[in-house]
């Protein structure tokens, strides 16, 4: 350590020191010059500057060192922050996105309502625009437009009948035809040259047949379609006028049952006579196996003269298998003043009813042949209800409403067995079965 060789003296004004090792320092002490003092004193407080510096240096190393532990902690809950603001954010996108959403959907709704106004006051100025009319003028309108509707379908309507008319009579249908097609909803009979319109009565029993069941098959045989299949029988009439009948050649054309007439009651004398072909017709049938009914031409005048023809059909039916019903023939005769010409309807229905009775109580089954004029002008209907009918009608489409069970639809139909025209019958019954 260097020794300082110092001079101390004093001056007016303060104290001056020489180092006498360097004549040429000077330090001041009080108000003068201490250029040496002053050095000294800054190295002290450089010193304790860095000293003081060292120390917070260690301090915070240490207090560093002391949170080197935690720090991982505080890391983690770091990033923890960090992903919750994440999901935040994309929690606050998609709230935003359907914030976009409902305000998109909100302003298409709301066009649409304006374009749908747009739509109703436009329809609202049209309605303004119309002129209007008084109930009064709105009546008027209405009956005038139904009169000129009525008017022009009801030429149409009369230009179809003339047109039908027009047709039937070139294609010579004839007029009672050409009637029955006009009046659908009446039934119309010819009789003497003039022509009768009956309504179709709800009261008296109708049959359930559908027209369109009824076909002709390839023979010209007419028969009765139910599900598909047929549901009719073939049958025939007979009487003295077919001669002689090859019967095993009738059964082998497909004939199920006859009807054989047994006799007639003379239009002008009245005489009971029993057909000459009944015995051999019903013997030739019965033994080639084919159902037998037989039926009575009518001339009675009073119910006594009916019991009388029941009695005499009952006579000769002794010894027969007689399965089908034994039939009263109703027609109107064309002979020169028949017997019957001055009978009512009442009378003809009483003639039925007293030879029905009669046969029904002798065991057989009643029935009643005739044709539109039989059934609409000669009997009331009414009363006959209960026994069976045999229609007979040469034409299709059927006509006859009301209940039947066997249907004559032809006057010249053919069988092998038989020479010349032969009736032909299609029944909805088999009466082997009743």
């Amino acid at each position: 350590m260097r020794t300082e060789n110092r001079n101390l003296y004093e001056t007016d004004d303060d104290i001056r020191i020489h180092d006498l090792n360097d004549p040429g320092a000077e330090l001041q002490w009080g108000g003068g010059t201490r250029q040496r003092g002053r050095s000294a004193e800054n190295g002290k407080q450089r010193d304790k500057a860095r000293r003081a510096k060292e120390s917070r240096d260690k301090e915070q190393k240490r207090r560093r060192e002391e949170r080197a532990v935690p720090e991982s902690r505080v890391t983690r809950r770091n990033r923890r922050r960090k992903k919750r603001r994440a999901v935040f954010s994309v929690f606050l996108f998609l709230l935003a996105l359907t914030a976009c959403a409902g305000c998109f959907f909100l302003w298409t709704e709301n066009k649409k309502l304006h374009d749908e106004v747009q739509v109703a006051m436009a329809y609202v100025d049209e309605v303004n625009s119309v002129t209007a009319y008084t109930e009064d003028e709105v009546r008027k309108m209405t009956a005038d437009a139904a009169a000129e509707a009525a008017e022009k379908s009801a030429l149409d309507k009369e230009k179809e009948i003339l047109d039908d008319i027009r047709a039937r009579m070139e294609s010579g249908d004839g007029t009672a035809p050409m009637l029955r097609a006009v009046y659908k909803d009446e039934l119309v009979v010819a009789d003497d040259g003039r022509y009768f319109f009956f309504p179709i009565l709800d009261s008296l029993k109708h049959h359930s047949y559908a027209a369109d069941q009824f076909q002709m098959n390839e023979e010209d045989v007419l028969e009765y379609f139910v599900d598909g299949q047929v549901a009719s029988k073939k049958g025939i009439d007979v009487s003295r006028y077919q001669e002689n009948i090859d019967w095993k050649k009738v059964a082998g054309d497909g004939v199920e049952y006859a009807f054989i007439r047994l006799g007639i009651r003379g239009a002008s004398e009245g005489k009971l006579v029993l057909d000459s072909t009944y015995e051999d017709n019903m013997k030739g049938a019965l033994r080639n196996d084919i159902d037998v009914g037989v039926y009575f031409f009518t001339q009675a005048t009073t119910k006594e003269e009916a019991v009388e023809e029941a009695e005499f059909v009952l006579e000769h039916l002794e010894g027969y298998d007689v399965t089908y019903p034994v039939v009263l023939d109703v027609e109107e005769v064309t002979t020169k003043e028949p017997r019957t010409k001055d009978m009512e309807q009442q009378d003809w229905t009483d003639v039925c009813i007293a030879f029905c009775e009669r046969i029904k109580q002798a065991g057989y089954t009643p029935m009643i042949y005739g044709n539109l004029k039989t059934f609409l002008l000669m009997v009331d209907m009414g009363q006959l209800e209960e026994y069976e009918k045999w229609f007979a009608f040469y034409q299709t489409p059927l006509y006859f409403p009301y209940e039947f069970s066997v249907w004559q639809y032809s006057s010249t139909g053919s069988v092998d067995g038989i020479k010349g025209d032969v009736d032909m019958n299609v029944s909805m019954k088999d009466w082997t079965n009743e």
